[in-house]
């Protein structure tokens, strides 16, 4: 779902990208919050990241991902990239 989302916005502002993936992130990890899925939010964090960034640099006619240009922290500060990967152990 994310990458035809990731693919439909392409010429759209790196905004309007976040603003229409990030409920689609927050209800997917919602959903598999709880249990063994912690290995799977970090592929799946690093994938999102490494899309808005190399939208960003295509966004400015660069090559790569301009991972010297900008820091993890600076996205999720900067553009409110979705950031709450961490899984919860349901308790009885």
């Amino acid at each position: 779902m994310l990458r035809i989302w990731m693919r439909t916005y392409l010429s759209q502002p790196v905004d309007r990208v976040i603003y229409r993936i990030n409920p689609i992130l927050r209800g997917w990890v919602n959903y598999f919050r709880i249990g063994h899925s912690s290995r799977c939010f970090g592929y799946v964090k690093d994938w999102v990241e490494k899309k808005v960034r190399r939208h960003l640099m295509r966004a400015r006619k660069l090559h790569g991902f301009g991972w010297k240009r900008w820091s993890k922290a600076w996205f999720y500060e900067a553009w409110g990239l979705y950031n709450d990967y961490k899984v919860r152990y349901n308790r009885a």
